[in-house]
């Protein structure tokens, strides 16, 4: 059975319907699906409402040969766990999604032959683009053996090739929001507990953290930085340490929100007051860390979900125009809590 002249068809609408009752002809209501061509705007409407009208949906696989694109970005993580890369990927999700771009999310396991193995694959699937990310702010080699045709943007983990692109975190900033946080509060003998040293994220916050202070007229509590481990049990005994040295330190500053938890954990047994006595800032703002601590932490957020939406549209522009080489910095955002 057919439908009247004039009425919408039965079954799955085609685009030869949607041009019919627009009143246009084909090739006119795919210009004006695809945004191309030249129209008068009330024709493109005309298109528009008939695709509403019908619930017409594009075949994309035809929309990939008439435009040479896959409509699919690869996203390669080293970070198996998820707890860098997932907000990552949903920020890029977000902004993807926009565009009717899918996501094929490739773990590495940072596993150079397995990131050949899932470079091939989506190069074999023609992605229209790549995103790397991982669990560490270090620098990382660019990825090796990428077809030139295919654009790709470094989240979080920068690329050490300067003519990549690039989307990193503050940290500069976030050392910067945490101290001027601590001193506005009246603090004066502020502790650094951090990662492993050869860790950029743990050199350049501890870095940045001392030049703060140094622009006040102070030095950490102890004289100096206590490097170790990203750990709940490295910031428990980082603060036995720090208080046998330095009894009178009024704050922690911590590189992260594990050893924050830790290092409450030490005042907390000690009779030791936060924030009334001690205050405690963390960093990376993880709800698992900081909101199970007691009191809940203070914390600098990176802006995760924002890094991947960033990441995401400078590879739309590399995709749609040129790529645009070199590192751009996503500001941290300070969360205050009951622990400062």
């Amino acid at each position: 059975m057919t439908s009247a002249p004039g009425s919408p068809p039965t079954g799955r609408a085609r685009l030869a319907d949607v041009a019919a009752l627009a009143g246009v002809s084909v090739g006119t209501a795919s210009k004006a699906l695809n945004g191309g061509g030249r129209m008068r705007p009330e024709t493109r409407q005309r298109v528009l409402d008939a695709v509403a009208e019908l619930g017409f949906r594009p075949n994309q696989h035809a929309q990939s040969l008439h435009s040479g694109r896959s409509w699919t970005v690869g996203l390669m993580t080293t970070d198996g766990i998820g707890r860098f890369s997932t907000p990552v990927l949903l920020g890029a999700e977000d902004a993807l999604g926009a565009g009717k771009i899918s996501v094929l999310l490739c773990d590495t396991r940072g596993d150079a032959i397995r990131e050949q193995h899932h470079l091939r694959n989506l190069t074999d699937r023609r992605v229209d683009g790549i995103i790397v990310t991982g669990r560490r702010t270090d620098p990382r080699p660019p990825l090796v053996g990428i077809d030139p045709r295919i654009p790709v943007v470094y989240a979080l983990s920068p690329s050490t090739d300067p003519t990549d692109t690039s989307v990193v975190t503050d940290d500069r900033g976030g050392a910067r929001l945490a101290m001027e946080h601590l001193l506005a509060t009246g603090r004066t003998t502020v502790a650094h507990v951090t990662g492993p040293e050869h860790h950029q994220a743990a050199r350049e916050r501890a870095r940045h953290a001392r030049e703060h202070l140094a622009a006040a007229g102070l030095e950490p509590a102890t004289g100096r930085v206590h490097f170790g481990e990203w750990s709940e049990a490295w910031g428990r005994r980082a603060a036995d340490a720090v208080l046998r040295t330095a009894p009178l330190t009024d704050a922690f500053f911590c590189g992260n929100d594990q050893i924050a938890r830790g290092v409450a954990d030490t005042l907390r047994e000690r009779g030791i007051g936060v924030p009334g006595d001690v205050a405690v800032v963390g960093y990376d703002n993880w709800d698992t860390m900081a909101l199970a601590c007691r009191p809940p932490l203070t914390t600098i957020d990176m802006n995760l979900t924002e890094i991947g939406r960033i990441a995401a549209l400078r590879l739309l522009e590399a995709i749609d125009t040129e790529p645009a080489p070199g590192v751009y910095t996503v500001p941290c955002r300070l969360v205050v809590r009951e622990s400062s």
